[in-house]
C-alpha cells in the first residue's frame, strides 16, 4: 500500500483548514478526489509546455487560491482513509495528485523566489511588515481587497513585495502540512543564501585570511577596515535582520524550520564577517595608528551587540554570537597590548640629544598627539580597560589623581590610565631636563613642555577626563619652573644693582655698578638670546616677571647718576633695556659682537 509522503516538519499548520466534515461519506472522498484531480492536473507540469511557463500565482490570484485549498481537502482526505484503512486504490490515486501538487508549488515557491529577487531586498522586506510581524496582503482575500487594503500607504515596489511574502508564507504551510515542509525549507535556503553570500560581497565582505591581511601595506588596511566598518552595519541591520524577517514570516508556522532555515542561510556569512575584527587584532604589523582602527573596530561590535543578540536569537546561531564576542575580546586584548607598549616606549626613550634653546621634546609632542587622539575614544577605551586593566595602573598613586569629579564620572578608567601615561611622559621630560648643562636651561625646559602638555590636554577631549583639578595642580607647577629658571637665570643681572639707589654713592661704585650690570646682563642676554618659549603667554609672562624686577630698579639707578659718567660706561637706557627684553624666547641667533654696540636699540620699548 501507497501512503501519503511523510516529512519530520509535519507540525505547520495550514494556511486554511480542510473543508470535509469530520466524518465525511464515500461520495465525498470521492467528489474531494475527483474535484482535486480536475484542479491539480490542469497544472501539471508534464502536462503541456504552455502550463509549464504559465505561473499560477500570477496574474488570477482565485485560481492559486483554488488550487492551495484543493491541495489541503486532498490532504483531509488522505488522512481519513489512512484512518479508516479503506479503499487503497484511493489512496494511491490521491498521493499520486498530491506528488504533482507538491512539484506544481516547489516550482512556483522558487519562481517566485527568483522572480521577486529584487522586490524581496531586506529594506523592502522589513517595511512591507506591519507592526505585528504579518504581510499587508493575505492570500485568503481576493485582488480588489488587497488592493484597497494597501491604498496609498505604501509604494507600488512595497505592494508587490507584501504579495510576494504572503504568497511563499502559503505555499510554504501548504507543503509543509502536507508533509514536503523539507523540500520546501531545501529550495528556500538555496535560494536565499545565494542572495545573503551576494549581498556581503557587494558590501565588499571577502573571506579574508590572517596570511593576506598581514601582506596588505598601511594604506590598503586602513580602506579594508573602513570598508568592513561602513558594512557591517549595513549587512547587520538590513541584509542579516531583513532575512530574518522574511523567514520568521514565510515560515511563521514552524519555529523549527525557520530556525533552521535562518542558521543555513546566514551562518557562513556572518561568522566570516564578525571574524574580521579578529583578524585584525592579530595582524603582526603595527603601525603607530593600528589602535584607532581597533578601538573604532571594538565600538562597532559594541554598539552592535544588542543587534547581534536580537538577530541571532537561537541556539542554531549560537556560533554567531560566540565570533562576535571572541573578536570583541580579541581586540580589547590587542588594544591593552598596545597601551602597555606605548608605556613602555615612553619609558625606554633613549635620546641623549638636548632640545636646542629649551624647545619641546619631540617625545612629548608625539606622545600627547597619540594621547589626544587616544581621549576621542574615551568610552571605548573605558569598555576595553574595565575588563583588560593594564598592569601599569595598579601602580598608579592615588594621590596624583584625585579629582572628585573625575572619580565619581563613568570615563574613570580611561582618565586613569591617561593620567598615567601623561605622568610616565612627565617623569621622561624630567630626565631629559637634566641633559642640559645650565640650571636654568633645564627649568625653562621644563615649563615649555609642561606648557605644551597642558596646552594639548586643554585643546582635547583630555580636558573633560583629566578635570579642573589636574590643570590646576600643572598650572602651578609651570609657575614653579619659570620662578626657578628666573632666579637661577637672572639673579646675577638682579644683585649687580644696588638695592637702594642712594646719591651717597661714590663715582667709582657707580661706576662699578654699570661695568658689572653691562657684563651680566650682555652675558645673560647673548645666552638666552637663542633659548625659545614657543607659547605666547608663557614668554609674555616671563618677560613681563623679568621686566617687572629688572628695569624699574634699573632705571632709577640710571637717572641718578648716568649724567655723572662717561657714555662708555652707561651703555643701555632703560628704554633699550625693555626693547632687548622683548628680544627674548624667539630663538634668535645672532654674534655677541655685535650685541649692546650703542645705547640706541632700534626697536621701541615694550616692556617698561
Amino acid at each position: 500500500m501507497v501512503f501519503f509522503h511523510t516529512s519530520s516538519n509535519t507540525s505547520l499548520s495550514p494556511t486554511s483548514t480542510s473543508s470535509l466534515p469530520t466524518s465525511p461519506t464515500s461520495s465525498m472522498v470521492e467528489q474531494t478526489i475527483q474535484n482535486a484531480e480536475s484542479i491539480i492536473k490542469k497544472w501539471d507540469l508534464n502536462s503541456s509546455s504552455l502550463i509549464t511557463i504559465t505561473p499560477l500565482f500570477h496574474p488570477n490570484r482565485k485560481e492559486a487560491k483554488d488550487y492551495l485549498k484543493c491541495v489541503m481537502d486532498l490532504r483531509g482526505t488522505m488522512h481519513f482513509l489512512v484512518s479508516q484503512n479503506s479503499a487503497p486504490h484511493k489512496l494511491v490515486i490521491a498521493q499520486t495528485l498530491m506528488q504533482i501538487a507538491m512539484k506544481r508549488l516547489e516550482k512556483e515557491f522558487y519562481q517566485i523566489l527568483s522572480s521577486n529577487r529584487e522586490r524581496l531586498d531586506p529594506e523592502l522586506v522589513s517595511t512591507s511588515l506591519s507592526s505585528d510581524g504579518s504581510a499587508s496582503f493575505d492570500v485568503e482575500e481576493d485582488e480588489a481587497d488587497q488592493l484597497k487594503i494597501a491604498g496609498e500607504s505604501i509604494s507600488e515596489a512595497e505592494r508587490v513585495s507584501a504579495l510576494a511574502m504572503a504568497d511563499l508564507k502559503a505555499i510554504a504551510e501548504c507543503m509543509s502540512s502536507s508533509g514536503y515542509g523539507k523540500e520546501c525549507a531545501h529550495i528556500y535556503k538555496l535560494f536565499r543564501k545565494s542572495i545573503v553570500d551576494r549581498g556581503l560581497y557587494l558590501l565588499g565582505i571577502e573571506k579574508f585570511k590572517s596570511s593576506r591581511i598581514n601582506k596588505m601595506d598601511r594604506e590598503y588596511l586602513h580602506l579594508t577596515i573602513k570598508n568592513w566598518l561602513n558594512a557591517v552595519k549595513i549587512a547587520l541591520k538590513s541584509l542579516f535582520n531583513g532575512e530574518k524577517i522574511l523567514c520568521d514570516h514565510v515560515f511563521s508556522a514552524s519555529q523549527t524550520i525557520r530556525d533552521a532555515c535562518f542558521a543555513e542561510i546566514t551562518t557562513e556569512g556572518a561568522k566570516n564577517l564578525f571574524k574580521f575584527p579578529e583578524l585584525i587584532a592579530k595582524n603582526k604589523n603595527s603601525p603607530p595608528d593600528r589602535i584607532f582602527r581597533l578601538l573604532e573596530l571594538h565600538g562597532a561590535i559594541s554598539e552592535l551587540r544588542p543587534d547581534i543578540e536580537s538577530i541571532f536569537n537561537v541556539e542554531l546561531t549560537s556560533a554567531i554570537k560566540l565570533q562576535a564576542l571572541s573578536s570583541l575580546q580579541k581586540v580589547g586584548g590587542s588594544v591593552k597590548t598596545l597601551l602597555t607598549n606605548f608605556g613602555s616606549s615612553i619609558r625606554k626613550d633613549s635620546s641623549k640629544t638636548p632640545v636646542p634653546g629649551g624647545g619641546i621634546h619631540p617625545l612629548a609632542q608625539s606622545t600627547m598627539s597619540y594621547l589626544s587622539s587616544l581621549s576621542d575614544y574615551d568610552r571605548i577605551l573605558t569598555d576595553i580597560i574595565s575588563i583588560h586593566p593594564p598592569i601599569d595602573n595598579a601602580l598608579f598613586p592615588e594621590s596624583y589623581f584625585n579629582d572628585p569629579t573625575v572619580i565619581e564620572a563613568p570615563k574613570q578608567a580611561a582618565s586613569v590610565h591617561l593620567a598615567w601615561l601623561i605622568l610616565i611622559l612627565l617623569c621622561k621630560i624630567d630626565s631629559k631636563a637634566q641633559l642640559y648643562e645650565d640650571l636654568s636651561l633645564s627649568y625653562l625646559f621644563l615649563a615649555n613642555n609642561l606648557q605644551f602638555i597642558i596646552n594639548q590636554v586643554q585643546t582635547s577631549t583630555l580636558k573633560h577626563l583629566l578635570g579642573h583639578q589636574w590643570l590646576s595642580r600643572h598650572t602651578q607647577k609651570i609657575k614653579q619652573y619659570a620662578l626657578s629658571y628666573e632666579s637661577v637665570a637672572w639673579n646675577r643681572v638682579f644683585e649687580s644693582l644696588p638695592e637702594r639707589t642712594t646719591s651717597e654713592l661714590s663715582y667709582e661704585a657707580v661706576k662699578d655698578c654699570f661695568k658689572r650690570f653691562n657684563a651680566a646682563f650682555e652675558q645673560v642676554y647673548v645666552k638666552q638670546i637663542s633659548w625659545i618659549v614657543p607659547d605666547g603667554k608663557l614668554r609674555d609672562e616671563l618677560k613681563v616677571s623679568i621686566a617687572g624686577k629688572l628695569v624699574p630698579v634699573y632705571r632709577e639707578f640710571y637717572e641718578t647718576f648716568w649724567t655723572k659718567l662717561n657714555a662708555d660706561f652707561v651703555r643701555v637706557s632703560p628704554d633699550d633695556l625693555g626693547n632687548y627684553l622683548s628680544d627674548l624666547f624667539h630663538g634668535t641667533r645672532i654674534s655677541s659682537s655685535s650685541l649692546l654696540q650703542s645705547s640706541s636699540h632700534s626697536k621701541g620699548c615694550l616692556l617698561r
